[in-house]
Parts: C-alpha cells; structure tokens; sequence
C-alpha cells in the first residue's frame, strides 16, 4: 500500500505518506509558550504514527494575537526542544512548525494591508523567518514550513489583490513572488540546505479577483525553483470576503473563501484534490520533482490510496479526520480499517476557532480535552438484546429517526443511509438517540440504519433498516393500493423494518 511507504524529503524520511497539516488548537497562552496541552496533542497524531507532524502555525514575531505559538525569540527554543523529544520518543513520525507573520487586525474590522509596510518592515520581516528557521532547527525539529496561504502576510504578497506598486508590485508575477523568494533565500542561509523547507500556499484564492489554478502552477514552479522541498495546498481562508461581527476582529474562514478552505458536510468528498492533481502534473512536465501534500476532505482509505497510485498526489493531508482519529494511520498498518472513527466534517472544530475556544473534536467523549486513547481490550457497543427498535416517521419534509439506546461505551452514532437501492453512506454522527434528515427529497426512495461506536472506533453491528418513499408533488397512490417494493408511498408510510443479515461495510462519510 503505497499510502504506508516511506518518503525521503531532503534528509528527512517519512515513514509513510501521511501527514496532518498545520491545525489551530488555541491550547497555547498568551505566552506563545509549548505547554502540556500542546505536547499532549502532538504527542496523540504521533501515537498514531502520522508519518508528517506539522506544528500549528508558530509566530515568527511578537505582534498581540491571543493564544498563538512563537518562535520570535530564543527564550522559545527550549519548549519546541520538549516537543521534538516528546515525539521522537513516541514514534518515527516527523515533525516540524509551520512559521507564519501576519498582519494586524482591530475589533472594529479594520485591518493592516501589506502597502502599509516599507522597506524596512519588509527586512524584519525576512530576517523573523530566517532567525524562526534557526530557533527550529536549533530545537530539533525536522525542518520548517513556510506559511505562505489563506490571509497572511506571505500570502498576500503572492495574491492578485496585492496593491503594491513597487518591487513587490502586484500587477506581475514576478512582483508577487519577490518577497517570498528573499524570505526563501534567507532562511536556506539561516538554517542550511539540508534542512527541509516546506511551503504552504494557496491552489486558489477563491475570492473575486483572486489567482486560480493558472497562477497557482506558476507559483509552484517558481518556489520549486528556489529550492523549497515540498508543497502542501489549500485553498480560500481570506480577509477579503470574511464576515465582520461587530466587537470581534476579522476571522479570514467566515466567507465563501472560508467555506472552500475547510469544506463542510455538504461538499463533496475530495473537492480539491483535482488541483494539487494539477500543479504536480505541471512540476513534473517542468521537471520538477517536488512532493505535493493534496488535502481537503480526504478521510476514506481508498480515496487516500487512489490519489497516490494515479499521480495525483505524493502526500495524503488530513487536518480535520486525524483530529477526529490520530490512529487513522496504525488502524490502516494493523488492518483494522473498519475501526477509523471518521469525521463527519460538521466544523465544530473551525467554530471553536473562530470564538477563541480550545479546539476539540464533536466526536471525542464530551469534555475531553484530546483524542482517548484507543482501548485495544475492550468491545464493541451492542444494541439491547432481542431488538434494536429504530423506527421512522415522516413529518412535513423532515423524517425523524428514533432508536434504544446501545449498550457499552458509547461516544455516539453513524447514521447511515441509501438511495433508491444504492450504497449506503454516512450522513451524519449524533450523540442522541434520534436524528431528523431535513434533506431528504420526495420522489427518492431512502433506507436507514444506525451504528453505534465507542471512543476507540469499535462500531456496533448495524440496527435494522427501515424505509421510506414520499411521492413527488402532485403525485399520490390511489387509495387502497400497495406499492411493488421500491415504489414511492404516501406521505408518512413506513415500511417494516428489516433485519440485516449481513453487515454493511463501513461506508465513506457523505457530502
């Protein structure tokens, strides 16, 4: 399986082709200090075996910015030093920070603009990367990657919407790059060329005005001209369509370039992966063989593997599903993928970002303040003996679900469901025991059945299923008169539930 081969950047070696990349968890302080909350989450993905850690975005300087890792002095070394230990005792995974400069922001919605900065501020800008490059390698650390996406400084030199009319003009390309090659250049002198140099940046920029893919390619060649060792892509996240709320400074995730950087349940699986497809296609007829890291709602195994075995991507990243389950990895190694907890993409963890909140996962324990660790010794949730009694009512537009609580150590469950016969998927993860799919469209014929799963990802066996059809509008059954199975019912019918004989395979998450 490819996804579990090792990978050498530069000289460092993955252990396999995984990675998480840079997450916010505000669990640091005010101080910009590593404390235990922070060695305790990376020191989870590594328990895992994530063969890529890539530490939270770490400041390069002091500016005031609320719970946010530093890097801007020496006095930091030495916690970014415990961590390196912390997981390199824990396993081979590797580790290294994502070091970023932003700009300021206000409560009142104003923010800071890269014209705003002379030459000078421009130079302590590139001298915080390179001195932050040092700090890391001084700390063990495998290497650093450059923040160069979403709303950032790095990122707003490289965007369109640059307003610069110097050096770093905005209206060529040449002129976006510039800064980002000066901070390259400074940090290879400042922490040398065997140290890995990643990047991060942006595929798109999705928003009006914004670089697409065609610039994007551009800007991947160029940095792989200047040495980086691998390119991890994203998409959106930018101040320029985020939505203001009054008292709070701007967040760049608020808007539709928001919603396209970190894609919620109602996106397809995968939505970016055709552009990291892309660029990689583009370097590799340039001749340049640089790693791509492709992200964006990857979570299913399969999907994983498939963009590796056709081209399309040299890394798998997975920000969200690795924190709903560090032991995504180690399930896969140990061939117990039935076991992944997957994550249902509902964005409680961006919301608890965006409202300055520690950042958890809805699927954890209520409370916990990081993922449990897997119990190998205990069994699977099971539903009450003699029946596990889900039942289905249709009400309006909505149809509600209904089902006995099951016994054991249960975090939640997976609400499954197909269409017209199909395969079913996971629509949704619910604590309660009942759900109402407000989605569901009349004329199609639905099935449901529910899960159970227990902190470590053990799943119950599936309940019975039950169906439903609501004829389209306009169209209702003569009265008296049965529909053949498959056939759409009257408003509110309920087919008998049925029992599965066998169970259904785990099913990837839906959009």
């Amino acid at each position: 399986m490819k996804l579990l081969e090792p990978l050498l950047i530069n000289r460092m070696l993955l252990p396999n082709r995984v990675a998480v990349p840079a997450m916010v968890t505000r669990l640091s302080g005010e101080d910009g200090l590593v404390n235990q909350a922070i060695l305790d989450r990376y020191v989870r993905y590594a328990q895992g075996h994530v063969g890529l850690i890539v530490v939270e975005a770490t400041a390069v300087h002091e500016a005031k910015s609320g719970p946010l890792l530093r890097l801007s002095d020496d006095r930091f070394i030495a916690g970014h030093a415990e961590l390196v230990r912390r997981v390199r005792a824990t396993s081979d995974s590797r580790i290294l920070p994502q070091i970023i400069h932003f700009m300021k922001v206000a409560r009142s919605g104003w923010r800071q603009t890269i014209d705003s900065l002379d030459h000078d501020a421009i130079a302590g800008i590139i001298a915080a990367f390179a001195a932050a490059a040092r700090r890391a390698r001084e700390a063990g650390y495998d290497g650093v990657e450059l923040h160069s996406a979403h709303a950032y400084t790095l990122s707003s030199f490289l965007s369109r919407r640059n307003p610069r009319r110097d050096a770093y003009d905005g209206r060529t390309l040449e002129g976006r790059l510039r800064l980002f090659g000066e901070v390259m250049a400074a940090v290879r002198r400042a922490a040398g060329a065997d140290f890995t140099v990643g990047v991060r940046f942006l595929a798109e920029e999705c928003i009006k005005e914004g670089y697409t893919i065609e610039d994007a390619k551009r800007i991947a060649l160029r940095m792989s001209q200047l040495g980086v060792d691998y390119i991890s892509l994203s998409v959106g996240g930018k101040f320029e369509d985020a939505v203001h709320r009054p008292g709070q400074p701007l967040y760049p995730y608020t808007g539709y370039s928001g919603d396209r950087c970190m894609p919620g349940d109602w996106y397809p699986p995968m939505p970016h992966a055709h552009l990291a497809a892309q660029i990689r296609d583009y370097l590799a007829e340039k001749g340049r063989l640089v790693p791509v890291i492709s992200v964006g709602k990857i979570s299913a195994p399969a999907d994983a593997e498939a963009l590796l075995q056709e081209g399309k991507a040299d890394i798998i990243g997975m920000a969200r599903q690795l924190l709903s389950d560090p032991d995504w990895v180690r399930k896969l190694e140990e061939g117990r993928e039935s076991s992944i907890l997957h994550c249902i993409y509902c964005n409680v963890c961006k919301n608890l970002d965006e409202n300055f909140h520690e950042v958890r996962c809805f699927l954890w324990p209520k409370g916990a303040l990081q993922a449990p660790a897997e119990n190998r010794t205990g069994t699977a949730p099971a539903w009450p003996e003699g029946s596990t009694g889900l039942t289905l009512s249709a009400e309006g537009e909505r149809v509600r679900l209904a089902w006995p609580k099951a016994l054991g150590a249960v975090a939640g469950y997976d609400i499954h469901r197909a269409e017209d016969g199909g395969a079913a998927v996971i629509v949704e993860a619910v604590k309660s025991c009942k759900y109402t799919d407000r989605q569901a469209l009349r004329g199609i014929a639905y099935s449901y059945y529910v899960r159970a799963y227990d902190p470590s990802g053990r799943h119950s066996s599936p309940s019975n299923v039950v169906r439903l059809a609501l004829p389209p509008p306009g169209v209702v059954p003569p009265p008296g008169v049965v529909p053949p199975p498959g056939a759409a019912l009257p408003p509110g019918a309920v087919l008998p539930p049925e029992s599965l004989e066998e169970p259904h395979a785990l099913p990837q998450r839906a959009s």
